[in-house]
């Protein structure tokens, strides 16, 4: 095991372009694909022509189909797999785990049947004792694989481990900036992507800039309030994590839940919208547990909860944004 030897955990779009970015750095990068047929595609054409097609891999990139050998080949495991596969993943390498071995994630949602953080499923499956990060913020996979500019942020209370992972990171075109904030930067990841769904559906809906700039700045009140009561630094919603992933994946069609709630707006079903998209749509899946959890806890979040009702309970996306205009008046 070389000493920051990273190995990356998943080979959609986002995990294939984390790997693209460790492996362009000179350093081998091992990217372990869930299925082997997916893995000799990958290895085969040196490129992943699924998600990021016409992008080659770097040759110091390895394609690595055996779980537990990517895992032993790095000091830093990378988990990019959607969240609901989260902690079947973290089962599955906890047996080839070392005292060595640190983990970080870059899969965004919570849990749906337990509305746990995925911070909260790592300690619950490897202990408290594995020092962990959480990489998140405003990040196409498309544009850092091909090296445009961009800055996330990674999040650790050790540190040390959060630190040595930026550094591990951070090139001439992508900037990585750490902070202790572990909840608010997963709170941030989370539900932008139930805003961005919203955002798609009004603009598909054709209600132009001014309300998709209320949506946003509404939306991002009610990401911190949720974000109050779970105790989260309250600047990290104004940081990479929170204001600028939600900025981005509402106002870009690269951003699939965008593009989902656009769908729905255009009369697609939400089945139908799934599978034109062809790839997780996290904010479909987060939008439910955020129903549950926010009622939970007593936070109103009424942008989320139309998202939700458009797509469990059939109601017609232009009804969920006519009624968020006849609330009642109130002060900001």
């Amino acid at each position: 095991m070389e000493a920051g030897s990273i190995c990356v955990l998943g080979a959609g779009s986002w995990g294939t372009a984390l790997a693209i970015l460790l492996a362009q750095q000179g350093k081998t990068c091992h990217l372990w694909a869930h299925s082997v047929e997916h893995a000799h595609r990958l290895d085969t054409a040196r490129s992943n022509e699924r998600y990021l097609p016409d992008i080659n891999f770097p040759e110091t990139l390895i394609v690595e189909p055996d779980l537990e050998q990517a895992v032993a080949n790095a000091e830093i495991i990378l988990i990019a797999v959607p969240s609901h596969a989260f902690r079947e993943t973290l089962q599955k390498i906890s047996p080839a785990l070392q005292p060595e071995h640190h983990i970080a994630w870059a899969s965004k949602g919570l849990e749906a049947s337990s509305h746990k953080l995925l911070s909260q499923i790592l300690v619950e499956e490897l202990g408290d004792q594995i020092p962990f990060a959480v990489l998140s913020g405003p990040t196409f996979a498309r544009e850092v694989a091909i090296g445009l500019p961009t800055a996330i942020t990674v999040a650790s209370a050790d540190e040390a481990f959060s630190k040595k992972f930026a550094g591990r990171l951070h090139t001439e075109t992508f900037r990585a900036y750490t902070c202790k904030d572990v909840i608010g930067v997963q709170i941030g990841g989370a539900i932008k992507n139930v805003l961005a769904i919203a955002a798609g559906i009004a603009d598909g809906l054709g209600f132009g800039a001014n309300t998709r700039a209320a949506l946003i700045t509404r939306g991002l009140a009610e990401m911190s309030r949720l974000g109050h009561e779970l105790k989260a630094e309250p600047t990290t919603f104004m940081g990479l994590a929170g204001l600028g992933d939600l900025v981005l994946t509402c106002t870009d069609d690269q951003s699939r839940n965008r593009r989902f709630g656009k769908a729905l707006a255009a009369g697609s079903s939400p089945e139908q919208a799934f599978a034109d998209i062809g790839q997780v749509v996290e904010g479909a899946l987060t939008a439910k547990v955020i129903h549950e959890f926010a009622a939970e806890l007593n936070v109103d979040m009424p942008i989320c909860e139309q998202v939700y009702r458009v797509i469990y309970q059939d109601l017609p996306p232009k009804q969920a944004v006519t009624e968020l205009l006849h609330r009642r008046q109130k002060a900001e």
